[in-house]
Protein backbone atom coordinates (compact mmCIF):
# COMPACT_ATOMS: atom_id res chain seq x y z
CA UNK A 1 0.00 0.00 0.00
CA UNK A 2 1.22 3.46 -0.94
CA UNK A 3 1.25 6.10 1.56
CA UNK A 4 0.69 9.82 0.58
CA UNK A 5 2.67 12.40 1.88
CA UNK A 6 1.54 14.50 4.91
CA UNK A 7 -0.45 17.11 3.48
CA UNK A 8 -2.78 19.85 5.61
CA UNK A 9 -6.13 21.00 4.87
CA UNK A 10 -6.95 24.39 4.48
CA UNK A 11 -8.39 24.91 7.42
CA UNK A 12 -5.19 23.45 9.34
CA UNK A 13 -3.02 25.88 7.06
CA UNK A 14 -5.48 29.09 8.47
CA UNK A 15 -5.17 27.43 11.82
CA UNK A 16 -1.10 27.54 11.95
CA UNK A 17 -1.02 30.97 10.52
CA UNK A 18 -2.78 32.25 12.85
CA UNK A 19 -1.29 30.39 15.78
CA UNK A 20 2.32 31.73 14.33
CA UNK A 21 0.96 35.34 13.86
CA UNK A 22 0.00 35.43 17.29
CA UNK A 23 2.96 33.56 19.05
CA UNK A 24 5.21 36.00 16.89
CA UNK A 25 3.15 39.13 17.75
CA UNK A 26 3.62 38.46 21.24
CA UNK A 27 6.74 37.50 21.15
CA UNK A 28 7.81 40.65 19.33
CA UNK A 29 6.00 42.64 22.45
CA UNK A 30 7.84 40.91 24.69
CA UNK A 31 10.98 42.03 22.92
CA UNK A 32 10.21 45.05 22.30
CA UNK A 33 8.16 46.57 25.02
CA UNK A 34 9.01 44.49 27.79
CA UNK A 35 12.51 43.28 27.81
CA UNK A 36 14.47 46.09 25.40
CA UNK A 37 12.06 49.05 26.52
CA UNK A 38 14.17 51.08 29.35
CA UNK A 39 11.52 51.88 31.56
CA UNK A 40 10.14 48.94 31.92
CA UNK A 41 13.33 47.59 32.25
CA UNK A 42 14.14 49.65 35.07
CA UNK A 43 10.41 49.17 36.57
CA UNK A 44 11.06 46.22 36.59
CA UNK A 45 14.35 45.62 37.79
CA UNK A 46 13.49 48.05 40.72
CA UNK A 47 11.39 45.73 42.17
CA UNK A 48 7.89 45.88 40.47
CA UNK A 49 5.39 43.34 40.60
CA UNK A 50 3.38 43.08 37.59
CA UNK A 51 2.22 40.53 34.76
CA UNK A 52 4.52 42.49 32.19
CA UNK A 53 7.54 42.33 34.57
CA UNK A 54 6.98 38.24 35.28
CA UNK A 55 6.53 37.83 31.63
CA UNK A 56 9.36 39.21 31.35
CA UNK A 57 11.39 37.47 33.95
CA UNK A 58 10.04 34.37 32.50
CA UNK A 59 11.26 35.20 28.83
CA UNK A 60 14.57 36.18 30.27
CA UNK A 61 15.12 33.30 31.81
CA UNK A 62 13.97 30.70 29.01
CA UNK A 63 16.15 32.39 26.73
CA UNK A 64 19.08 32.62 28.29
CA UNK A 65 19.18 28.85 29.06
CA UNK A 66 17.79 28.27 25.09
CA UNK A 67 14.92 26.69 25.94
CA UNK A 68 12.80 28.33 23.31
CA UNK A 69 15.60 26.58 20.70
CA UNK A 70 15.60 23.41 22.45
CA UNK A 71 12.04 22.95 22.49
CA UNK A 72 11.36 23.61 18.99
CA UNK A 73 14.10 21.28 17.86
CA UNK A 74 12.58 18.78 20.09
CA UNK A 75 9.59 19.19 18.51
CA UNK A 76 10.53 19.72 15.29
CA UNK A 77 12.17 16.51 15.31
CA UNK A 78 9.41 14.52 16.66
CA UNK A 79 7.24 15.55 14.09
CA UNK A 80 9.83 14.58 10.98
CA UNK A 81 9.20 10.93 12.38
CA UNK A 82 5.41 11.39 12.32
CA UNK A 83 4.11 14.44 11.20
CA UNK A 84 0.96 15.82 12.81
CA UNK A 85 -0.86 18.74 13.45
CA UNK A 86 -0.30 19.10 16.74
CA UNK A 87 2.99 18.95 16.64
CA UNK A 88 3.53 21.17 13.43
CA UNK A 89 1.39 23.77 16.11
CA UNK A 90 3.58 23.25 19.23
CA UNK A 91 6.36 23.45 16.49
CA UNK A 92 5.05 26.99 14.84
CA UNK A 93 4.38 28.20 18.50
CA UNK A 94 8.27 27.52 20.33
CA UNK A 95 9.93 28.45 16.98
CA UNK A 96 8.24 31.53 16.62
CA UNK A 97 8.76 32.28 19.99
CA UNK A 98 12.31 31.49 19.45
CA UNK A 99 13.04 33.35 16.24
CA UNK A 100 12.24 36.71 18.10
CA UNK A 101 13.44 35.75 21.42
CA UNK A 102 17.03 35.08 20.88
CA UNK A 103 17.72 31.12 19.59
CA UNK A 104 17.93 31.62 16.56
CA UNK A 105 20.20 29.18 15.71
CA UNK A 106 17.71 26.02 17.13
CA UNK A 107 14.98 28.06 16.29
CA UNK A 108 15.78 28.37 12.52
CA UNK A 109 16.90 24.73 12.96
CA UNK A 110 13.80 23.78 13.69
CA UNK A 111 11.78 25.66 11.10
CA UNK A 112 13.68 23.85 8.33
CA UNK A 113 13.13 20.47 10.13
CA UNK A 114 9.38 21.42 10.30
CA UNK A 115 9.38 21.93 6.46
CA UNK A 116 10.99 18.97 5.94
CA UNK A 117 7.99 17.47 7.83
CA UNK A 118 5.68 17.10 4.24
CA UNK A 119 8.52 15.44 2.62
CA UNK A 120 7.27 12.43 5.16
CA UNK A 121 4.36 9.82 4.71
CA UNK A 122 1.26 10.90 6.82
CA UNK A 123 0.93 8.27 9.99
CA UNK A 124 -1.57 5.07 8.88
CA UNK A 125 -4.98 5.40 10.29
CA UNK A 126 -6.36 2.54 12.14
Amino acid sequence: MKKTPFRLTPYQVQWLMVVGFLSVGYALYLRYLAIEFSTVSLACDAGLQSMLCQARSLATVLYKNSVFGITALVIAVLNLIRPSIVLMTGGVIVAGLGIVLYNIELSGLAIGLLILGFARPAPATA
